[in-house]
């Protein structure tokens, strides 16, 4: 085993004795990797482990700076790499199988590594690392060099792999993107090049992705101006623009799970959403594969597989997911099918392929711990001797001193007890059932007597430890919950054992200590110990109970001395304690006896050895510290775990002191520690102890195993699939079987201890029970008669319910419930309320409180008429401050204009005497001017504004807005307008409103009047009084009146005590004013008045007189003048009764016309004052049109800006990166110039090593040196390996290609060839032996330059291809900045256009512009605005014009319209006739051409025809223009080769005239020769053949002369030809493009003369 040197120092190591790792065993958390054909490895805490898969040897390898990061193989080269976790971690590369470091890789990376990838051929590594870098970095492993990095800020990666296939290849993929990075080489230089795959969405479909950074496809808006990016409108300037996508525009795509390269550098993906894709690795073009449905079992059928890991094989790929089932994948074309390869019972995380593929590794999540799997491991070699599985999730577990057995604890609460004594099959022998809560602790004593189990609910059970007492449970003590430890001490020379259990006390900050002895002779006299529910009597066991004043993590109890040790939980420190020897009552405060500084970081634990001398530290920081007992020093320490596992969890010592098993808390390692150097007194101390202690313990061992062999199995469910199977068997069950089920349900231990003492307690107890359960019954018997007699008593007499309540705590409790729930509803009332409350003043606030201008109606008296005025809110400073500055400058500018003009007159020579002449006519002319521009036509304003009387004077024309200030100063000034007229209205508002108050106490006045009249009359009239609504007086809303309430108002007794008071008093009162006699007799005497009004006239009354009550016969006559009286005086008061009853009706009707007058005219006002509001609200809406239209224009030149910034800034990055390509390119070239050069001086010396050989070999003869050359030619022939056949049928990927080592390999292979050429039996006979070694010296160093120049060529191609990607990134990048520039000056010009393209508002009347369709052209460029009144004055003659016509053709109609109707009888059975006949005739000839056919389809006929001689008029103009401008030019030319051929002409000329002179001179020269011949005739005839054959100078140049001539001749005429025959084609053309116009004139008239109607008879 390979152990590294510790990096950080550990604590002082005194004599020296050490300790060592001898194995470790864990489970792996991270993926597991094949090293070779038979060997995995996986990281497990601070240590990586190699297992032999044939021979199961394990070895292990020690990181030497804690926890093992990341970690990748190289099957190849077999190597391994793994990074630390610490500071700036490292990469360390070690070798397999020897175990040693190969090199160190030290990085930039400041956290972590994430991810490591060796290439499949080659000495390259990937790394990348995430938070903070995201860096991706290719290491050179062999040499530790960074070849290249690069980083990708937010980017976090979770898998990541090279191409089998093609080292340069790279695939890195997360749950969101997938992208394949290419790596170029270029010499020594590497970089990365990243491209990202599109994925599909999650339905499989692709989406068309625009361009973000030039858009195509954006429509052109000619109203609105022009339609930019999304970018732009966001207001993005930076690279955040070229990605940025609304949410509306974002789509879910397909999350990757795995990725697997193929044979073909195809890509395979698993998505979560179950899709498969298919990426080629060229193009990264991404294909769904479909999947083949085949018809299954609806219970085998699992149609949605999520993969989670995939493997590649051939012909499809194995995939896994979270069912437990691992699926085969067969892959054919576009489309796959799913069979099931291998059912797992645990999700699948990791696959694997062994490299020869005969293997498939596959793990899963499963772990031992919630299985329950005890396991039984050989301590020399880490060997599973056996293992049991308990199907619950174990807690704790120890061992017993006493004998083969084991104690575990679950967290159901129970302990299984294991034998151990048949360590191949171990077995449970008892099962005890303690409590419900969870097992936390279990500690057997030193001599094994004892088992102390803790629980969660604070409570110890203590054990009897031996098998054969069946482990009788004794009884239990409780403590607090939270409990940490517990330490015992039981030795040899006593009879007890002493217990201390260790827990917290979080919220003092404390620990609380509690002791108890138990005496070994305890089982035998447990009854006496423990009452009937199973506790310990304190007192029996002397507990005492201890504090500290500062909390600890662990303590254990000495062994002498009555002393504590303690590990400090805030503090590094370790304390002792001593006990006091007295004995005490209550809580005793421990003071630190001796305090040591543990140099351990965080929460550690104590141990004590068996013999009781060694304190054994263990902590967080993950060292070992074994310390003396009482100097507390540390003699021996070891790191087996780190601190970024969170150290060690647990600790387990032999009772020989010689095994250490130390057990890791969150690394889920188990390492065995053995002494290395261990002796002395140290070791003699421990071991006489351990043979004292065997010795002891002997005999009762030897008993307990023995029962131990022959105890029978317990029948407890240690199976998988039986616990499934009574899982599923129970959910079958019916209700009276899960009754049964509940009823026979395992009780523990403690709750059937309570249930066997209340039986006895019942049984003790029974009859008294049954007393007091009869004095209860005749209790509520006589309670129920005295409630049935209290019912019938008064209500003065009764008494409440509550007063029979015999249990008055049970009636307080239910009383201080219910108030406690009062209380509770009323606070959540309140709450509510408030709530509600101050959403209610939040928006008074905002709605009211906030309002200057509050918001009002008034409604009309007599008809449905509702006016509302305008709530406003007061302006703030800022707006009032902006408003002046605007209306200042305005005013700033009128001056400064003013002065200009002066300027300009002034400097036109305007005398300056006249110009003060006429200083106050020019103010007068300005004035007038101002007022006319302020007094400008509506139409041209905008807006109705002047109407109200608002200055719009300071207003710029719509046709001047240009800049962004003028606007912003517009929209200042329309909102301050559209305030103003806002204001008028309303002061006109209150007007109305104060005249409505004023008409509403007019009202008042008369009805009250009327109210008189009416009662006086006696009439059944209602007064009509008409009141505010609220609406009109909104503030009322705010003020909730009595009658608004519809709940019962809560009044307190004292309340409606104190009102019946003054409801008496009240009563008493009226009594008394009864009691009054004057009062009475004023009443009885003149009606309640002392003076009688003229209004009581109608309410007078004569009285009669007695007599009148006898007949009238008996009448006297003073009665009967009495009588006459009577009626007199009747007549008179009934006179004056009308006459005053007509005056009251007169005065009724005045008063209720003079109301409803005065209310009509209010009416009329109103309705004034409506139409006025309807005004007033048109000029605002006119207003904030224009603001809205201004808003929009200022919205657009921001998006403009921000295009043209984001372009600039684009521009910007694309230059920077320019730069970059070029020096790239620069930097290549000269390195390809520089290398191409040092090919080349490489091949020269090539070439001169094969020519100088036979130089050098030119001392022997030349037969030999012929041998020896076709020697030298000679190359051996390298025999590939050839792999085997089945393995290669296997191995999807073959043969992998060549790479760096490979080329070494194939070049020591090479020299390894050439040395059996060169041995001596291959030398030629009659060599000298020293010759043939030169030779071979020669030939192998040639061999070597060839392997040299080879090499030197492919490095050469691999610059020149480099370099060639440079170059087409250099040109991308350049059409990328010369596309940008053209966007820009597109912009620019949009920006430009916008800018001068104003839109203004054109006030129009109602029915003035009337369109069908919104056929209108956009182009007003040669548009004009004429008076309206021009318009309106033809509307009106056109409007007489026509309601003459209208009147004529009425009196006309009336006239013609009896003789129509004759005609038309008579006429009509004629016109049926021939409409048929005309009919048929037309259906018979009825030709139905594709004109006629565009005449009915077409809408508009007559436009498409016009549009269409237009088209035609233009195209015979621009034949014609081009036809006279081909005669100009053929004209030109004609002219031109006129000019031509008289120059030839003169040279031709010249030319003859030298030929003649020639022709003279060789006529001469004929003659001469003629001469010569006669003088010569002897020659005879061979002369003469001789001269024909022969040239001589004068006939050869007489000859020449007459080629010439002829060639001469022959051009000219060619040259003329083909110039009569060019002008004879260009008169061919201009015929028939005469011929075409006249035809397409001929067209054009005719088309022209179908649009008009031809009358022309069938």
């Amino acid at each position: 085993m390979a152990q590294g040197r510790e990096r950080d120092e550990g604590p002082h190591s005194a004599g020296g004795a050490s300790l060592s790792v001898r194995w470790v065993q864990g489970f792996p958390k991270q993926n597991v990797h094949f090293v070779n054909d038979n060997t995995i490895c996986y990281p497990c805490g601070n240590y990586v482990i190699f297992i032999n898969i044939e021979t199961k040897k394990k070895t292990v390898l020690q990181c030497s700076n804690g926890i093992v990061g990341v970690m990748a193989t190289n099957i190849r080269c077999e190597v391994v790499a793994f990074s630390d976790r610490k500071l700036k971690p490292l990469i360390y590369i070690y070798s397999f199988p020897g175990l040693t470091r190969r090199t160190k890789l030290k990085g930039n990376i400041l956290l972590d590594y994430t991810l490591l990838s060796f290439s499949y051929c080659g000495t390259y590594l990937a790394s990348y690392s995430s938070l903070p870098e995201f860096e991706l970095a290719l290491w050179n492993w062999e040499s530790s060099i960074i070849l290249c990095r690069k980083s990708q800020p937010g980017m976090d990666v979770n898998q990541m792999s090279f191409n089998p296939m093609n080292w340069r290849q790279l695939c890195l993929s997360s749950p969101s993107t997938v992208s394949v990075w290419t790596i170029e080489r270029s010499n020594q230089e590497h970089c990365f090049r990243a491209r990202s795959v599109k994925l599909p969405l999650e339905d499989g479909s692709f989406f068309n992705e625009t361009d973000v950074v030039f858009p195509q496809s954006l429509p052109k808006d000619l109203i609105y101006g022009p339609v930019l990016p999304l970018s732009s409108i966001a207001g993005l300037v930076g690279e955040e623009a070229e990605t940025f996508r609304p949410k509306d525009d974002l789509y879910p795509l397909l999350h990757p799970t795995m990725h697997c390269w193929t044979p073909t550098s195809d890509l395979y993906i698993g998505c979560e959403e179950g899709h498969l894709l298919m990426i080629n690795g060229n193009t990264l073009q991404v294909t769904v594969l479909n999947k083949i449905e085949e018809e299954s079992p609806l219970e085998d059928r699992r149609n949605f597989i999520s993969p989670v890991t995939l493997v590649y094989q051939k012909e499809g790929v194995l995939a896994s997911g979270i069912d437990g089932f691992v699926y085969s994948f067969i892959i054919k074309d576009r489309s796959y099918m799913i069979e099931d390869f291998l059912e797992i019972e645990r999700p699948v995380e990791h696959m694997a392929f062994s490299p020869n593929y005969t293997m498939l590794l596959i793990q899963t999540d499963k772990t031992l711990t919630h299985s329950g799997e005890i396991c039984v491991w050989w301590l020399e070699d880490c060997a599973c001797v056996s293992k049991i599985y308990l199907n619950t999730l174990a807690m704790v577990l120890a061992c017993c001193p006493s004998s083969l057995s084991a104690a575990v604890g679950t967290e159901d609460g129970s302990v299984y007890f294991i034998s151990v004594y048949d360590k191949e099959s171990p077995q449970v022998v008892h099962k005890a059932f303690l409590s419900e809560s969870s097992v936390q602790h279990v500690v057997y004593d030193q001599q094994g007597i004892f088992l102390l189990v803790g629980t969660s609910e604070g409570k110890v059970f203590i054990i009897n430890a031996n098998s054969s007492s069946s482990f009788q449970i004794i009884g239990f003590t409780e403590v607090a919950k939270d409990i940490l430890q517990i330490s015992t001490v039981s030795l040899l020379e006593t009879d007890i054992v002493k217990v201390m259990v260790l827990s917290s006390l979080p919220e003092a900050g404390r620990s609380r200590l509690e002791m108890f002895t138990l005496p070994t002779l305890l089982p035998q006299v447990s009854t006496t110990f423990a009452d009937e529910r199973g506790r310990l009597k304190d007192e029996i066991i002397h507990k005492y109970l201890y504090e500290l004043e500062h909390a600890l993590s662990s303590a254990v109890l000495g062994f002498q001395s009555n002393q504590i040790y303690g590990f400090c939980s805030q503090v590094p420190y370790i304390c002792s304690y001593l006990l006091p020897e007295e004995e005490h009552t209550g809580i005793y405060i421990l003071k630190p006896y001796k305090k040591v500084q543990s140099r351990q970081y965080g929460p550690g634990l104590l141990y004590l050895s068996s013999h009781g001398l060694w304190l054994i530290t263990i902590a967080k920081c993950g060292i070992l510290c074994i310390r003396d007992v009482y100097t507390l020093e540390t003699f021996a320490w070891c790191r087996s775990h780190s601190h970024q596992g969170h150290g060690i969890q647990s600790m387990r010592i032999s009772m020989d002191g010689q095994n250490i098993l130390v057990n890791g808390r969150d690394d889920g390692t188990l390492v065995y520690l053995k002494w290395k150097r261990f002796g002395g007194h140290l070791a003699s101390e421990i071991l006489d102890y351990y043979q004292k202690l065997l010795i002891s313990l002997s005999s009762a061992m030897d008993k307990e195993n023995h029962y131990l062999s022959t105890t029978p199995k317990v029948s407890v469910d240690l199976g998988s699939d039986s616990e499934h199977t009574k899982q599923k068997a129970s959910t079958d069950l019916s209700q009276d079987e899960l009754v049964l089920t509940d009823v026979k349900k395992e009780i523990p231990w403690i709750q059937q201890k309570s249930q066997e003492a209340i039986k006895k307690e019942v049984n003790l107890f029974s009859k008294k029970r049954k007393e007091i359960k009869q004095g209860i019954k005749s209790l509520s018997k006589t309670i129920l008669n005295m409630m049935e007699e209290n019912d019938k008593l008064e209500n003065i007499a009764k008494l409440d319910q509550q007063e029979f309540g015999l249990d008055l705590e049970e009636l307080e409790r239910l009383h201080d419930e219910s108030q406690e729930e009062v209380a509770k509803i009323i606070k959540d009332v309140e709450m509510h309320n408030l709530a509600k409350s101050y959403l209610a003043e939040l928006i008074k606030e905002e709605c009211w409180n906030s309002m200057a201008v509050k918001g009002q109606a008034l409604k009309c008296f007599h008809i449905p008429c509702v006016v509302e005025n305008f709530p406003m809110k007061a302006r703030t400073v800022e707006e009032l401050k902006e408003l002046e500055r605007v209306l200042q400058q305005k005013k700033i500018e009128a001056e400064c204009l003013k002065l200009r003009k002066e300027i300009v007159e002034a400097q036109s020579g305007v005398k300056l005497i006249k110009q003060r002449h006429e200083e106050d006519d020019e103010e007068e002319e300005e004035e007038d001017k101002t007022v006319k521009y302020s007094n400008l036509p509506n139409y041209l304003l905008g807006s109705l504004s002047t109407d109200f009387g608002v200055d719009t004077s300071l207003l710029s024309s719509q046709l001047e807005l240009h800049s962004r200030e003028e606007k912003i100063n517009q929209i200042i000034l329309l909102k301050d307008i559209i305030y103003k007229v806002k204001t008028v209205f309303n002061n006109e508002f209150d007007a109305a409103y104060k005249q409505k108050e004023f008409e509403i106490a007019r009202v008042k006045e008369r009805n009250v009047r009327i109210r008189e009249i009416i009662l006086d009359l006696e009439l059944e009239e209602a007064v009509w009084q008409p009141e505010f609504e609220d609406c009109e007086k909104p503030e009322r809303m705010l003020v909730v009146q009595d009658e608004e309430i519809t709940a019962h108002k809560h009044i307190k007794p004292w309340h409606k005590a104190k009102e019946l008071m003054v409801n008496h008093e009240k009563e008493h009162w009226l009594l008394i004013q009864d009691a009054s006699t004057r009062l009475r007799a004023l009443m009885d005497m003149m009606g309640g008045v002392l003076e009688v009004k003229k209004e009581d006239i109608l309410r007078m009354v004569i009285p009669q007189p007695a007599f009148m009550a006898k007949p009238d016969a008996v009448w006297t006559e003073e009665e009967r003048k009495q009588f006459k009286d009577y009626e007199k005086k009747v007549k008179e008061l009934n006179e004056e009764r009308d006459k005053y009853r007509k005056s009251l009706e007169a005065e009724l009707k005045k008063l209720q016309n003079s109301i409803q007058e005065s209310t009509q005219a209010f009416d009329e006002h109103l309705k004034r004052l409506f139409e006025r509001r309807v005004k007033a609200e048109m000029v605002t809406n006119q207003e904030e049109l224009k603001i809205s239209n201004l808003a929009f224009s200022l919205l657009l030149d921001e998006e403009l800006s921000s295009r043209e910034k984001f372009l600039n800034n684009y521009l910007t990055r694309k230059q920077h990166e320019k730069s970059q390509t070029s020096e790239a390119v620069r930097k290549s070239r000269e390195d390809l110039d520089v290398y191409k050069e040092h090919y080349d001086n490489l091949l020269a010396e090539d070439k001169v090593m094969d020519r100088s050989f036979k130089k050098e070999f030119s001392e022997i003869p030349g037969h030999q040196v012929d041998i020896l050359y076709k020697l030298f030619k000679r190359r051996p022939r390298i025999s590939k390996q050839k792999t085997h056949s089945e393995t290669t049928s296997v191995v999807p990927f073959g043969e992998l290609p060549g790479s760096g080592k490979l080329n070494k390999d194939a070049f020591a292979q090479l020299m390894k060839a050439m040395d059996e050429l060169d041995n001596i039996s291959n030398m030629p006979e009659g060599l000298d032996p020293l010759v043939w070694n030169h030779f071979c010296m020669t030939r192998r160093a040639k061999v070597e330059n060839e392997q040299k120049v080879k090499q030197k060529a492919a490095d050469l191609l691999e610059m020149a291809t480099f370099l060639q990607k440079r170059v087409e990134e250099e040109e991308k990048v350049q059409q990328e900045i010369e596309r940008v520039f053209h966007e820009l000056i597109l912009l620019q010009e949009e920006k430009v256009r916008f800018q001068l393209n104003l839109t203004i508002q054109i006030l129009l009347k109602q029915g003035q512009v009337e369109l069908e369709n919104f056929q209108l052209v956009l182009e007003y460029s040669d548009a004009i605005l004429i008076n309206k009144n021009i318009i309106e004055d033809l509307n009106s003659v056109i409007r007489t014009q026509g309601q003459k016509k209208v009147a004529s053709m009425m009196e006309s109609k009336d006239v013609h319209k009896r003789i129509l109707q004759i005609e038309w009888e008579h006429k009509k059975m004629e016109m049926e006739r021939e409409d048929l006949n005309q009919k048929a005739w037309d259906i018979q000839m009825l030709f139905f051409s594709r004109d006629r056919q565009k005449y009915l389809n077409e809408p508009n006929y007559e436009a498409l025809i016009s549009i269409q001689i237009g088209i035609m008029e233009q195209t015979i103009a621009v034949l014609d223009k081009t036809h006279k401008k081909n005669v100009e030019n053929c004209k030109k030319l004609l002219k031109k080769l006129g000019k031509f051929s008289n120059q030839k002409d003169i040279a031709n000329y010249a030319l003859s005239c030298n030929l003649r002179e020639e022709l003279v001179a060789v006529s001469e020269r004929k003659d001469i020769c003629n001469a010569m011949e006669s003088r010569f005739c002897h020659v005879g005839q061979a002369g003469l053949e001789l001269l024909s054959s022969s040239d001589p100078p004068t006939s050869a140049n007489q000859t020449a002369g007459i080629t010439g001539s002829k060639l001469t001749c022959e051009k000219i005429v060619k040259e003329r030809y083909e110039n009569m025959m060019q002008q004879q084609k260009l008169t061919n053309i201009s015929k028939q493009q005469a011929e075409q116009i006249s035809i397409l004139q001929t067209e054009v008239e005719r088309l022209r003369m179908k649009t008009f109607p031809a009358l022309v008879p069938m």
